[in-house]
């Protein structure tokens, strides 16, 4: 059993700072502005040999009314605060403790779950006061830190320790550790751990296009926050999720915005960083778009930097159940997505209903068909046939010098994305037009529709030509 600790505090004080430094990230985004976080994040956290589980929650607020968006963050620290083992309580100390902590405090003392009081921005002295102040809070002595300096954390470990104890009592461990692996391992062996590893699935888009309910229904929970308002998710929150025996990594995203809409730049660019962060860790992306705005410019300028990322796409358009002309947006789609992603030609799109829960096993496997394609290994012998094949139908052009270019060989590099190397005889006169047709016949001939294919060109000899 693995212990769980939710870190939890009205806004501003400082636990999404703690939990990047707890966790070793910078998962969290960190701003001046209270409110900043709003869906809770769960990472796995180190302190000294502790490890544990770690929830990072929205600011504590004193409402429970679910039509607000206050109210739905109140909701999801309830939850956190539910299957945690032990409550981590942040305070201000160069505030003191201010009539909210107080009243959450209260609360607090009701629960029959362990809390630890933190004193947070305790560096210097100016922290001393609001510190001797939180014993009045009724939750014991407080742990004074500085969770933006990594002052005070000795103090942190030996109040959690025994909690950890009790949830997974110390064993036996070998003081030298296991044995590191000295094998090499070839290309192959590499691919094929990381195909064991869970899929990254990062879901992407324009705000309110239903982003936060898509991937709760995929949970089955209210894990996300949701609502009416634009731009409710502003970090990139990852979740274990399992579908026909598969594992996953969900990562629901802060939606995308033209920066003429931009109201907070600074809060906002953080946010759109997170985002193009996951897009760039990710293996698979869903682009999620709105039924009434079919690949607006914003989509597209996203769907181009997913492309141009080298991740596998899928097209999901949402809320499908109250569409209208439904073959006319499909067409529009359709012809949209070969005007404006001619190199990854048959990006596959599939409809769906978030809040119906309409679509969802179809949308998932079309996640895992492109996923395998993303994968896609083709042997060297069967590249070289195709490739006499290809320039035999149409022979390279002429080079600078007047004589024809010879492509002499081909091989595969890497997969994830599909990555070829072609060694010609004057790689810098090679037009882009051949290199297209070449990426083109690649697709046609080993079924690589709709995921980035990457070739580059390299000049010089056949590395195989002397070998047997």
């Amino acid at each position: 059993m693995t212990l769980t600790v939710a870190i939890v505090g009205r806004p501003n004080v400082g636990k999404s700072t703690l939990f990047n430094r707890l966790t070793g990230s910078r998962s969290a985004i960190v701003h001046d502005l209270p409110g900043v976080t709003r869906d809770r994040r769960e990472g796995n956290a180190t302190l000294g040999d502790l490890n544990f589980r770690l929830i990072d929650t929205a600011g504590l607020e004193d409402t429970h009314d679910t039509a607000t968006t206050e109210g739905r963050m109140r909701a999801q620290t309830d939850v956190a605060i539910r299957t945690a083992d032990v409550i981590m309580m942040l305070i201000d100390a160069r505030a003191g403790v201010t009539p909210l902590d107080a009243h959450f405090a209260g609360l607090l003392r009701r629960q029959k779950k362990p809390v630890i009081l933190v004193a947070n921005k305790c560096e210097g002295r100016a922290g001393q006061p609001g510190m001797y102040e939180a014993f009045s809070m009724g939750l014991g002595e407080p742990v004074p830190v500085s969770a933006e300096h990594g002052e005070g954390f000795g103090d942190l470990y030996d109040a959690l320790r025994p909690h950890a104890d009790a949830a997974d009592p110390p064993e036996e461990i070998d003081a030298f550790g296991p044995e590191e692996e000295t094998e090499e391992l070839t290309d192959e062996a590499v691919e094929e751990r990381l195909r064991q590893r869970p899929v990254s699935l990062a879901i992407v888009g324009r705000p309110n296009v239903g982003k936060s309910t898509l991937v709760n229904q995929l949970l089955g929970e209210e894990r996300m926050l949701t609502g009416p308002e634009a731009g409710i998710t502003r970090d990139a929150i990852a979740s274990p999720f399992e579908w026909r025996g598969k594992t996953l990594t969900l990562v629901d995203t802060a939606g995308l915005r033209r920066k003429s809409k931009i109201v907070d730049e600074s809060l906002e660019k953080l946010s759109a960083q997170d985002t193009l962060n996951a897009v760039r860790m990710a293996n698979v992306v869903a682009l999620v778009l709105d039924v009434n705005g079919i690949l607006d410019k914003q989509d597209l300028t996203i769907a181009r930097h997913v492309v141009d990322e080298g991740r596998a796409l899928i097209v999901v358009v949402n809320k499908w159940d109250i569409a209208e002309n439904k073959p006319e947006i499909l067409e529009d789609l359709k012809d949209k997505l070969a005007h404006v992603l001619p190199q990854v030609r048959g990006v596959p799109f599939v409809t769906v209903s978030a809040l119906k829960g309409q679509g969802m096993d179809r949308m998932m496997e079309t996640v895992f068909k492109v996923y395998d394609l993303w994968n896609t290994r083709v042997q060297t012998r069967k590249l070289n046939d195709w490739l006499r094949e290809m320039t035999e139908r149409h022979p390279p052009p002429l080079g600078s010098l007047g004589r024809r270019l010879r492509v002499r060989y081909v091989t595969q590099a890497k997969i994830r994305p599909p990555t070829f190397v072609a060694f010609v005889s004057r790689a810098a006169d090679m037009p882009d037009s051949y290199a297209r047709y070449l990426v083109n016949g690649l697709r046609d001939s080993f079924d690589l529709d709709g995921i980035p294919i990457r070739l580059l060109l390299r000049q010089g000899k056949n590395p195989y030509a002397d070998k047997g």
